[in-house]
This record gives C-alpha cells, structure tokens and sequence, in this order.
C-alpha cells in the first residue's frame, strides 16, 4: 500500500531533518544554522531544537545546541534490530585478530556510508570509529565498493555535477574521475583507497553479498600508510577478505 502525505505527521519528519542536520563538520549550531541547513523557518527550527533539549536528546547554552549521547539511543534501537551486524562481528573479530589490522563493515545510505560493525585493533584515524559513524562514499574504499553496486544513473546522482571537498591533498573531487574509479572497482571487485579520506590511512573493501548475490554491504580493512604501500596491501590481505566475504554469503539475508 503506497504512503501518501496524508499517513505522515510533518512534525516528526522537521524533528528528524532537525536531528539529521548535526553531523562531524557541525557538532553544535544555533537556530539559525540548524534553519538554513534544514530549510525550515526560524520558529519551527527552534521548537523542534527546544522540544529536543527538553527530552534530554539535546543540550543548550542560549545559543547553541548539541546533540547529547540520549540520541545514540535511536540509532542503538536500530542497529540492535538489524540482523546483518549480529552475523557480521564474529567474522570480523576473527579477521582482525589474525591480521593484526582494524576491520568494518558499513552500508550506504545516501552519499554517505555507515559502519554497522567494527573490530579494530589500534587506532589510525584521528577519530574514533565506531557503530553508526559515518563518512563519505565517494572518498572511502568501501564507499566506492557500495556506489560501484549501484546503477549508473543513480551513481552519477550521488556524486552530483559539481567537484566534492578535498578531505586531503590526495582526495579525488571530480565526479568524473570518481567515476571511473568506480567503474574500475566494478570490473576488479574491490576498492583500495591511498590516504584519500585521511592522510596515513589506506584501505582496502570487498562488497558483502546476500545469498542471492546482491551487494548489502561492504567489508575493509584499514593500516597505516606508513606500515605497507599499496600493493602490499592488496597481495597481503585481499585473499582473506574474499575468503571472508565468501563464508558470510550464505548467512546474510
């Protein structure tokens, strides 16, 4: 039965876009940034920010607003309910505990991807990496993973007309050149990233596939720049990556 504008409550959905409107670049704001970023005038901006703090989702000092850690309660609720994290963890802490490296899995959700499990070993990025973080698609190897599993049209809508930020000196930022990379990844079937995200960082992704051989997520591992080049990174630990996505295929839905 399709939804229609009449099933909705339009309050939720500017509450929703309100809490979506904070993220790692804007960690506190004000009404009138939380509007501009939402698209909502001042007054709703600011009950839907007021009725935040009021439940204990928020803090304010009369100027700002930031989200507090009650919201991880939405996203814990839903990550509990998800069946792919429970089925994913034991095979990457295995992974991780015989490579010595940090491993994750995330999906897509729009431009951005979101990591759903993780074991890490040691900390390589300057921050902490955990269950319902998020970073960009289009500059990350699992990312590029994602985006090559999707039709080229919507691909192309992702990653948009106009150049994307440069997270580093390495960072491609021109939709086209993104764009053939991925069509690289879709041909090769993996994706390896050289300090694009963050300087320091490489990584390396394989898609996840259901039983039926449908990408639903993807599969890393991260090191240090320092600690091997590029292709050491691929002869070192795509094997083991294929091997793990392939002992997975059967169990995710």
């Amino acid at each position: 039965m399709p939804i229609t504008d009449r099933d909705t409550m339009t309050g939720l959905a500017k509450g929703l876009a309100v809490i979506e409107s904070f993220s790692l670049d804007h960690p506190r704001q004000s009404i009138t940034e939380v509007a501009a970023a939402t698209g909502l005038d001042r007054a709703t901006a600011r009950r839907c920010l007021l009725t935040l703090a009021h439940h204990g989702y928020a803090d304010w000092d009369g100027k700002f607003f930031t989200l507090t850690p009650r919201i991880l309660r939405l996203g814990t609720a839903c990550l509990a309910s998800m069946p792919l994290p429970q089925i994913v963890q034991p095979a990457l802490d295995a992974l991780s505990e015989e490579i010595g490296e940090s491993t994750s899995v995330s999906i897509l959700d729009g431009a951005e991807i979101v990591y759903v499990a993780r074991a890490a070993q040691r900390r390589i990025m300057s921050i902490a990496l955990m269950p319902g973080s998020r970073l960009p698609a289009y500059c990350t190897s699992m990312g590029r993973v994602l985006l090559a599993a999707l039709p080229e049209p919507e691909m192309r809508r992702i990653l948009g007309p106009h150049p994307l930020p440069a997270r580093t000196p390495r960072t491609l930022t021109d939709p086209d050149r993104i764009a053939d990379c991925i069509a690289t990844v879709r041909l090769q079937g993996h994706a390896l990233i050289d300090q694009e995200v963050e300087l320091g960082l490489r990584s390396l992704a394989v898609p996840l596939l259901n039983a039926r051989g449908k990408v639903v997520a993807a599969l890393n591992v991260g090191t240090a720049a320092t600690a091997m080049t590029v292709d050491d990174l691929a002869d070192r630990f795509l094997d083991r990556l294929l091997s793990v996505r392939d002992r997975l295929r059967g169990m995710i839905a």
